[in-house]
């Protein structure tokens, strides 16, 4: 019944200060911005005289996956909710990396709110292999994993 996941939506507060984090410091690639509005956008956002910016980013071309699409509604401020692994909600965003060790290290040196250091997994008996795994939070709190396969 489902096709492929396209893109996976997170609602910032600051466009620009969100472009910054996903682009500049985790180094995703920026593929485009539009604006929405009109009575379509209305429909879409259940709502009236909606007006938002829409930021789209990917991890790499070599590899399908799904883009991240940041949206900043713009004719209302956003209420922030903070975000909690044990609440009902989309948990986290997960982004594989080569050296999970490394970009923790970029991500303490720039002020990044991390959850906790690299934690080692072993689920091979499992079926799933070995990993290291962090949790930490974007400029609105939103939670995201970096996840190093050791296998």
């Amino acid at each position: 019944m489902l096709g492929a996941v396209v893109h996976i939506g997170l609602t910032v507060s600051d466009m620009e200060r969100s472009k910054q984090f996903y682009g500049e410091l985790l180094g995703l690639k920026f593929l485009g911005e539009m604006l929405m509005e009109g009575p379509e956008t209305d429909a879409l956002f259940g709502g009236e005289n909606c007006r938002a910016k829409v930021a789209y980013f990917k991890g790499s071309e070599e590899i399908h996956s799904p883009s991240i699409e940041l949206i900043h509604f713009l004719d209302a401020p956003v209420r922030a909710i903070p975000s909690d692994l044990r609440m009902t909600s989309i948990s986290e965003v997960c982004f594989v990396v080569d050296d999970i060790d490394a970009v923790y290290q970029h991500l303490v040196a720039s002020g990044v709110d991390c959850i906790s250091a690299p934690q080692s997994f072993d689920f091979t008996d499992d079926g799933l292999g070995r990993s290291k795994a962090i949790y930490f939070r974007d400029p609105d709190g939103i939670i995201l994993e970096l996840m190093e396969y050791l296998d």
